[in-house]
């Protein structure tokens, strides 16, 4: 069946269009060729007057896994408040700040995004993260693999192991979690904090290795360019929210030397020093560097103000902030030899110099950042705020009058102590597409994906143009899936399979004894019970599962 969109205007960056009038046509899940007579459709939808994208791609959302629903247990009260909002029926799922698997799926699908990534996938928990995923419909899933705070590659760069059993370590985690990525958060720090140290700065070494947190990164960013990766190293850096943490992470990219990385969340990750209270916005610098560094790409975590819960890995800075949960409740704890957890409901207030100024930090970021093909779109839902907020954070984007009177409304001494008054840059529709899909498919690897060309995946939002970008990216109105209609004038009408995206790469199989004896002597299961199989992802055929190849490089 050939599926014809008559009319769309269509932005897609990978292929240069921008705003050009044109008809889009499907055929078997992919897009199809135009045909040579256009009667040959067999339906046609007309949306002319349309904005069409490829399907949005969100490269950091927490959507599976331990710390996920521990925040959805400890916030029945966010469950109770946000189904009597939206009138759904219980089994529908239900969850503002953390929504339910359901849930999850059908906002994202409304809101025009089609593939979603988690990003903290601890491996002796990816069997749980994974049927968390599998059970959020609609989108396409993936996960990236947390290395960098686990005994036992501790133990190896304590060693001095050479690089190859690093890169052999790696590429197994990646096998056996069924990952896509690997990501580090807080090297060292969240494993220094169970030996009581209470923070772990970039050239700090970790007491009870004797490795610093600069060692880790560089061993496995190297480790991942090494494997061939299409993503480079996920890093969650030290002192995540600590006041002057700016000279941390421009020493860290430094450090990097060339070698590709990703900088997640890094709003938190970019504040001063200066001012009476000892905290200032580092966005100028940290975008300089940046711009000055191709090897770098980001995403912001963006903060929004309302009720929100942080869930994190990063147990240490976790910790740390516990004592300003709201409401005044919050979990942390300790997982095998791999990594902690740390779950604390926050309320980001815009009359709190601190709040408002983390607000204006991630939009300065945004406008800062020279390359929209560097810079993702992100809250690191549900850190900075639920992904729910894409489409108001959107609008401060693309409309400077709007992002202005915003600014007018929070802490004055905040929006004093912020440049944002001063910059005059608003996002295009083509440089939201980059930062909300194309970018985030070519950083993942997803060549299929992002882009609207004849063989791509017919995975496709259609909005209705209006001048207020938050009305109109809010709801889609359609969306297909595969080149399945899934939404329809902003409602769910159907729920295919979304499929799962891993990564491959060889790696030599003598290291598989060596973890099977570390999990034998230290750990509380067998290494057999921890890898997940193929068979587990597809599950009978009620899943699918999308295998990317990497290549080790010379």
């Amino acid at each position: 069946m050939l599926t014809r969109l008559r009319g769309a205007k269509v932005y897609d960056p990978t292929n240069g269009v921008d705003g050009k009038t044109q008809d889009i046509f499907i055929r078997d899940g992919r897009i199809a060729e135009p045909p040579t007579n256009i009667r040959a459709a067999d339906k046609t939808i007309d949306v002319r007057g349309c904005a069409a994208m490829a399907g949005g791609i969100d490269i950091h959302t927490h959507i599976g896994g331990g710390k996920v629903n521990i925040a959805r247990m400890l916030l029945p009260e966010d469950h109770d408040r946000d189904l009597v909002a939206r009138g759904r029926h219980p089994r529908m799922g239900c969850g503002h700040a953390a929504p339910s698997t359901l849930t999850a799926g059908y906002r994202y699908a409304e809101m025009g995004y089609t593939a979603c990534f988690e990003p903290a996938m601890l491996p002796v928990n990816a069997r749980q993260a994974h049927m968390e995923m599998a059970d959020t419909p609609i989108v396409d899933k993936g996960a990236y693999a947390l290395l960098g705070n686990d005994d036992y590659l501790l133990r190896m760069l304590a060693r001095k192991a050479d690089e190859e059993q690093v890169r052999d370590y790696i590429a197994w985690t990646l096998t056996s979690a069924q990952a896509l990525a690997i990501k580090v958060v807080n090297p060292g720090g969240i494993n220094a904090f169970k030996f009581n140290q209470r923070k772990l700065d970039l050239d700090e070494k970790n007491e009870a290795y004797q490795v610093t947190p600069r060692q880790i990164l560089k061993a496995l960013a190297q480790g991942v360019q090494s494997l061939g990766l299409t993503h480079p190293l996920h890093i969650h850096g030290c002192n995540l929210g600590v006041p002057g943490n700016m000279h941390s992470t421009l020493d860290m990219i430094r450090g990097l030397d060339g070698i590709a990385a990703h900088l997640t969340h890094l709003q938190f990750h970019s504040y001063g020093l200066e001012g009476d209270r000892n905290f200032s916005s580092g966005a100028a610098p940290i975008a300089e560097i940046i711009n000055a560094n191709p090897n770098i790409s980001v995403d912001v975590g963006q903060v929004m103000f309302g009720q929100t819960v942080t869930e994190s890995g990063d147990s240490m800075q976790q910790y740390a902030g516990h004592i300003f949960a709201d409401p005044k409740k919050w979990v942390g704890m300790d997982i095998e030899c791999d990594a902690g957890c740390g779950v604390v409901p926050f309320r980001y207030k815009d009359k709190n110099f601190v709040n408002a100024l983390q607000w204006a930090i991630g939009l300065e970021l945004f406008l800062l950042v020279d390359d929209p093909w560097r810079i993702f779109l992100t809250t690191d839902h549900p850190n900075g705020a639920p992904f729910t907020s894409y489409p108001h954070l959107i609008r401060l984007l693309a409309d400077r009058s709007f992002r202005n009177d915003m600014l007018a409304t929070i802490n004055s001494d905040a929006a004093n102590a912020s440049h944002l008054a001063a910059l005059k840059r608003e996002y295009s529709l083509y440089e939201i597409a980059i930062i909300t899909r194309a970018a985030p498919a070519k950083s993942l690897g997803l060549r299929n994906k992002g882009h609207l060309a004849p063989g791509a995946d017919a995975d496709i939002a259609v909005y209705r143009v209006h001048p207020n970008y938050e009305r109109m990216f809010s709801n889609a109105e359609y969306v297909f899936k595969g080149g399945r209609l899934v939404v329809q004038k902003g409602k769910v009408c159907d729920e295919p399979i979304g499929t799962t995206h891993v990564a491959r790469v060889d790696f030599n199989p003598t290291i598989e004894a060596e973890i099977e004896q570390y999990f034998d002597r230290y750990m509380t299961m067998k290494k057999d019970r921890m890898m997940v199989s193929d068979d587990e992802i597809r599950d009978h055929g009620r899943g699918k599962l999308k295998i990317h190849r990497a290549r080790r490089r010379a």
